[in-house]
């Protein structure tokens, strides 16, 4: 098994702490200190990169989304609740159309209204080519989120139309990743830039630079100061329209720290309160000096997602099968000190979207070994694949460790394993581009955790051609024409009972066809300092900031 690695820790540190140097003399009364797991932080212009670390931390605390996610309490999986929408429908005369009524009286921090043009606007931005605000780099962080969304319609100040390529019952779901910002306060900056700065396109980009270090939307928290690579500081909004989500702290301070041993390390000298995903085997001594460990179900997936290019050995179901049945979960999840869910699917057997898989993803190495013989490989003449990863990231759980864990487990299974390690932006940057990609030559698997909490995410956004890279993150290019069938059904299933029957479908013919290692759910490990109280750790990829205090 392979050992915890802690070789970098003191350069880690020295950085850390650099970067905690400028935090700690701008420290107030009621001031959260978070080490993310990011290498940068997260951008902040309203469409975050950093996968879904970004959502969590420069998203969801300054911006609002016409629909989001119930953060308030962890006993079941998080479900949809309004955001700037109070409510939303299907037109009934036609699918490809959302009416979304939009919440009276919310203003962006810069004191202008929250309305249905603010909406048509911030659609725009990522849709429409002509428009002055279009922002080509916030695309790849969005539109793969919503593939079906083509355009919005002002029907008056407080209702919004969202059109669909196609009848899409899964739109709601995505929405929630658009975050809306003030039209006023970009204009601004684009109006500040001097036309000899260039063309329309080469204006809007410095504005939106502009704009990302001063940015504004309508959310629980307001930037108040952004150093890249070091930290972002942001402060409490008191005039947020959710009441029940005033923040409780006045600053909170988010410090990129990839390295684990380096963020268990700032904890344990008490330079933050709370840091995301503790190395393993420093949990018992994290808990001994009284720091508590948070933790819950997420609706999450840590695979490797397959290459289904032609020469990929993947492209044989014996060969995916085997590695499925090679994999001891249950001994990783000791070596991770019991914080992950065995994976035996995207969902498990507990959620209706589940289904009946004819494969059984167990540990079965006798079984893996005689799929492998069959598919011609052995132990003289193993089977050599590369799996790119990255060194941290939103989700990634340990990475480093667990497919070191993994490259020694398939060995005895006539696979010869080669990791290739990345930096965690870069590594998702090429997921989004897909394994035909130049990136990603020599790839045969790509480890990319990813957000399950819908069927959308879940599933489709990997198994079908809709999907293929660059609309959407199908990397390996998988597809079946049992998929595509499926597919379309969920996308037609507008009430809760014909969804969890599609889904269960849709699910139970991606099992059978493995195109994932499937290894683990995570459930979100987070070492807090006592003196953090309120926090809710909810079934969910996120978290609430605005929901936590802290007694200095």
């Amino acid at each position: 098994m392979p050992k915890y690695s802690r070789s970098s820790r003191n350069f880690m540190l020295a950085g850390a702490f650099g970067a905690l140097a400028l935090g700690n003399t701008l420290v107030q009364a009621s001031t959260l200190r978070i080490a993310m797991t990011a290498a940068d932080i997260p951008l902040t212009l309203g469409q975050p990169d950093q996968g879904f670390e970004g959502n969590r931390f420069t998203g969801i605390p300054l911006y609002d989304a016409l629909v989001e996610w119930d953060l308030s309490q962890g006993e079941k999986p998080s479900g949809l609740v309004p955001g700037l929408a109070t409510e939303w429908h299907v037109d009934p005369a036609n699918k490809s159309r959302w009416i979304f009524t939009l919440r009276k009286g919310v203003k962006f921090h810069d004191g202008t209204d929250v309305n249905a043009d603010a909406i048509v606007w911030n659609v725009a931005k990522v849709l429409d080519k002509n428009a002055p605000q279009y922002a080509p780099g916030q695309i790849g962080n969005t539109l793969a989120r919503m593939p079906t969304l083509r355009s919005a319609e002002k029907i008056d100040d407080n209702t919004v139309v969202l059109v669909t390529s196609e009848p899409d019952a899964l739109l709601p779901y995505n929405v929630t990743n658009l975050f809306i910002v003030s039209p006023t306060a970009w204009q601004n900056y684009f109006d500040a830039v001097p036309a000899s700065a260039g063309d329309t396109a080469a204006r809007s980009k410095q504005a939106w630079t502009d704009f990302a270090a001063h940015a504004v939307g309508s959310g629980p928290f307001e930037l108040e100061k952004l150093v890249p690579r070091q930290q972002l500081i942001l402060k409490k909004n008191p005039d947020y329209w959710n009441k029940d989500r005033v923040p409780r702290v006045d600053q909170v301070v988010l410090i990129p720290l990839p390295e684990a041993n380096a963020r268990t390390a700032a904890l344990l000298s008490k330079q933050v309160d709370w840091i995301e995903a503790p190395a393993p085997d420093a949990v018992e001594q994290i808990k001994a000096q009284g720091f508590q460990i948070y933790a819950n179900a997420q609706p999450h997936l840590w695979p490797w997602q397959f290459s289904f290019l032609a020469g990929s050995p993947w492209k044989d179901i014996r060969v995916r099968k085997a590695a499925n049945l090679c994999l001891n979960r249950g001994e990783l999840k000791s070596y991770l000190g019991g914080y992950m869910k065995e994976a035996t699917g995207v969902y498990e057997s507990d959620s209706p979207w589940h289904g009946k898989p004819a494969f059984e993803i167990k540990y079965d190495p006798d079984a893996a070994r005689k799929l492998m013989s069959e598919a011609g490989f052995s132990a003289g003449k193993p089977l050599h694949v590369t799996v790119a990863t990255s060194a941290s990231g939103s989700g990634q759980m340990q990475p480093l460790p667990m497919n070191e864990y993994i490259q020694q487990n398939l060995k005895s299974c006539f696979f010869d394993v080669e990791i290739k390690v990345t930096e965690w932006n870069t590594l998702f940057t090429n997921w989004r581009l897909g394994a035909k990609d130049p990136a990603s030559k020599g790839i045969d698997a790509i480890n990319v955790s990813a957000a399950v909490a819908d069927p959308y995410f879940g599933m489709i956004r990997f198994a079908t051609e809709k999907a293929f890279p660059p609309v959407a993150t199908n990397w390996g290019f998988f597809s079946t024409p049992e998929t595509e069938r499926l597919i379309a059904r969920v996308k037609q299933a507008f009430t809760p009972a014909e969804m969890d029957a599609a889904a269960a479908e849709l699910h139970a013919a991606i099992v059978d066809q493995a195109p994932f290692l499937f290894v683990a759910h995570d459930v979100g490990p987070r070492a807090i300092s006592p003196a953090v109280t309120g926090v809710v750790q909810p079934q969910s990829w996120f978290i609430d900031l605005a929901l936590v205090s802290k007694k200095e």
